[in-house]
């Protein structure tokens, strides 16, 4: 079940909001389709996104893909631990494999996103 407090994109990117602030990272379906986890490259501390820009990759034993950012803003955290074990975003994508957070430069952003009921209908739709 995916978690209620997020929003997402038809990429697979998730976002959680907490004031401000923005953690960002794929989604289950994402990493389920990407398979294993190999390498992560990370954006620096400090580089302004704008909403759907690149923010870095992921790469797999099966392909490498592109995360965009759900939403606009600086980067002020970088989850350094997908260095040594990239893995962690495939055994928990919602939580400790979570990519950047973000200083949301304009929070209503999100509005846009779909919540965990409209994403979980989108993903039913790529099944069909």
């Amino acid at each position: 079940m995916l978690p209620q407090n997020f929003y997402f994109t038809k990429d697979h990117e998730w976002v959680s909001v907490d004031g401000a602030t923005a953690t960002v990272g794929i989604t289950d379906f994402a990493q389920k389709q990407l398979g294993d986890v190999v390498f992560v490259e990370l954006p620096e501390i400090g580089k302004a996104l704008a909403v759907h820009q690149t923010i870095g990759s992921i790469e797999s034993v099966k392909a490498v893909s592109e995360v965009f950012s759900p939403v606009s803003g600086e980067v002020i955290a970088v989850n350094d631990g997908l260095a040594n074990a990239p893995e962690t975003v495939n055994q928990d994508p919602h939580g400790k494999g979570w990519i950047i957070r973000l200083k949301m430069k304009h929070p209503a952003d999100v509005q846009a996103l779909m919540r965990a009921v409209e994403y979980e209908k989108f993903l039913e739709g790529l099944s069909h």
